[in-house]
């Protein structure tokens, strides 16, 4: 049954654990663009206006719905080190996942809904950006962009969650 209480956890799901869910795959996209020698990097949490931003991180109006990472070019740009960019997400969800379960079979954290839910949401963010699909505005996934990449069929740098800015941008 579905009670009051809940409807708590719910709320604390999607506007607090999903946004650190997708701020962590967004973390692995600028961890590889950084190594690979990205310029003017910047992650965006949410969509709407500009609430703030601080260091490198912008937050939107609507902080729990999607986000992006953006950067303006790559020192080292190929296709492996494009594929480990689309890739960075994933493997940062993937991460999270090994490491929160690690620390619960050590006894350092407990089990708990909160728990539950962190490794629920990072598999469902790891799961939609690595199938291999095109969304509605023509951008491929994280993965079907590694597809592509490793094919040398895709150079465009731009995913649902990735930016490559123009330099005028």
């Amino acid at each position: 049954m579905f009670g009051i209480s809940d409807v708590f956890k719910f709320l604390i799901s999607f506007f607090i654990i999903f946004p650190i869910v997708t701020f962590i795959h967004l973390s692995g996209h600028i961890f590889f663009v950084t190594i690979f020698g990205g310029t003017q990097k910047k992650i965006v949490i949410g969509c709407g206006n500009k609430l703030f931003s601080f260091f490198q991180v912008e937050v939107r109006k609507y902080y729990f719905w999607n986000g992006a990472c953006e950067f303006k070019s790559i020192k080292y740009d190929n296709r492996i080190t494009n594929t480990l960019i689309y890739l960075g997400g994933a493997l940062f969800n993937v991460t999270s996942i090994f490491l929160i379960n690690g620390l619960v079979f050590l006894g350092m954290m407990n089990k708990s809904v909160i728990v539950y839910q962190f490794i629920y949401f990072s598999f469902y963010v790891l799961f939609f950006s690595l199938f291999p699909m095109h969304f509605a505005d023509g951008t491929p996934s994280d993965g079907k962009a590694a597809i592509l990449s490793l094919k040398n069929h895709y150079n465009d740098k731009i995913t649902g969650d990735i930016t490559l800015r123009k330099e005028n941008d």
